[in-house]
């Protein structure tokens, strides 16, 4: 077997295996006994809830991986890739045009693949336990928007990509880099007002106590906003969520209606308060810098390997001397090759990101008068609502946690009283 091919298979396998362990051990941990600290937020019937909701999301998790890692390694082991890469070199001579016939057709496969479980998570398990709101229409909607804007924007950046790698030479990586990072900034500038509305609904956020507190806070803090708007959460899920989106004078600041309905003012202010706190406290710049240096770092890596001819040979995907390398190809095989380095990033970036969240919690308390009573009833309520696990094992949090476990977030929070 080839040397790639191999390490590709372990790799594919190992990562399910290490999956698989850490849900199991997220079942186990959980705990029959209500934290002291909601007693009175949760009643004996709904803490039960939240622990099936939390064993039932899992076992479907792990009976996922049991599905998708024997087809993904089965496509890989008996060629699939090199069967769409001969389909799409008949379609497109150009190694451009052969490479978004390629990269469509994985996207489209990886859809259908992924479509039934969606499917049942949404209708089934969110159904069942009183999430679900998504109408089959919306949800069909939702991935034809979805698939829309992945062929259009993404085909863009790729062929863009495959350019870049094929024809500026040894610099090719760099002006790639480049091309990524400009991409970056122009969706966090667009998506605000052309990209996210295409899924929700945003309305200004009516004249209201809640309005006047809102824009008092932001003119405390210095900090600018476009608007403030209510969307339309509450069409797809019961589930609540406020983020703030946009670059500079862009900023929005976004309220699910499921949000406003279920906090106090002085919660939503707090909620907010977090969030500007990501910004004021410059987690955003950090995490955005880290992000561009990374992807700066990968796309060296990627063009010491793109002319390793096994890579080629372990997807099955036909390469002569001399002939034109296809580099997307040898992109697919990159990215397995480094998903133990992605996995290692990963877990890094989920500690700095659970430390500014703690950093984001201080800073709430901090500039809403410093009792901290009000965000840590938000945040009951939050979990509540979601059924949040109230008590996720230790290894789950440091593999895949960007915020820290609730119970931890309300006892940093209690310092700060």
């Amino acid at each position: 077997m080839n040397t790639f091919l191999l390490i590709m298979v372990v790799i594919i396998a190992g990562d399910a295996i290490l999956q698989w362990i850490i849900h199991r051990l997220n079942i186990n941990h959980l705990k029959p006994e209500l934290a002291s600290e909601f007693q009175g937020f949760y009643d004996e019937e709904k803490y039960r809830k939240s622990q099936e909701y939390t064993r039932t999301t899992t076992r479907f998790e792990q009976f996922q991986l049991l599905v998708t890692t024997p087809i993904t390694l089965a496509f890989l082991i008996l060629g699939g890739f090199g069967w769409i890469d001969g389909f799409a070199r008949e379609a497109f001579s150009s190694m451009i045009g052969a490479g978004l016939v390629f990269g469509g057709i994985l996207i489209l496969l990886s859809q259908l693949m992924s479509l039934p479980f969606d499917i049942y998570d949404t209708f089934v398990i969110e159904e069942k336990f009183g999430f679900n709101r998504t109408t089959p229409k919306t949800f069909i909607a939702d991935r034809i928007k979805s698939l829309a804007l992945t062929f259009l924007l993404g085909g863009l950046l790729f062929a863009g990509i495959l350019w870049f790698f094929s024809e500026a030479g040894p610099w090719g990586w760099a002006i790639g880099w480049a091309a990524i990072t400009a991409f970056q900034f122009i969706m966090m500038l667009l998506a605000p007002s052309l990209l996210l509305p295409l899924f929700n609904k945003f309305t200004p956020l009516e004249d209201s106590d809640l309005k006047k507190a809102i824009e008092h806070y932001a003119q405390e803090q210095k900090y600018k906003l476009t608007g403030i708007f209510s969307i339309d959460g509450s069409r797809r899920s019961s589930k609540a969520n406020a983020y703030v989106t946009g670059l500079g004078k862009l900023k929005r600041i976004a309220l699910f209606d499921t949000l406003i309905e279920k906090h106090t003012e002085k919660e939503l202010v707090g909620i907010l308060a977090h969030e500007v706190g990501h910004a004021k406290l410059g987690h955003i710049r950090k995490m955005l810098i880290n992000s561009i240096l990374v992807t700066g770092v990968m796309f060296y890596l990627l063009s010491l390997f793109l002319n390793e001819r096994g890579l080629y040979d372990a997807l099955q995907v036909a390469w002569s001397e001399g002939g034109q390398i296809p580099i997307y190809a040898g992109m697919i095989a990159f990215s397995i090759l480094m998903s133990p380095i992605s996995r290692i990033l990963s877990i890094y970036g989920n500690h700095k990101s659970r430390k500014h969240e703690y950093e984001a919690d201080a800073f709430a308390v901090k500039t809403t008068g410093g009792d901290p009573e009000d965000m840590i009833n938000a945040l009951k309520k939050l979990s509540v609502d979601n059924l949040s696990n109230l008590t996720p094992h230790p290894l789950v949090v440091w593999l895949e946690y960007s915020h820290p476990p609730i119970l931890k977030r309300i006892a940093a929070l209690r310092q700060q009283g």
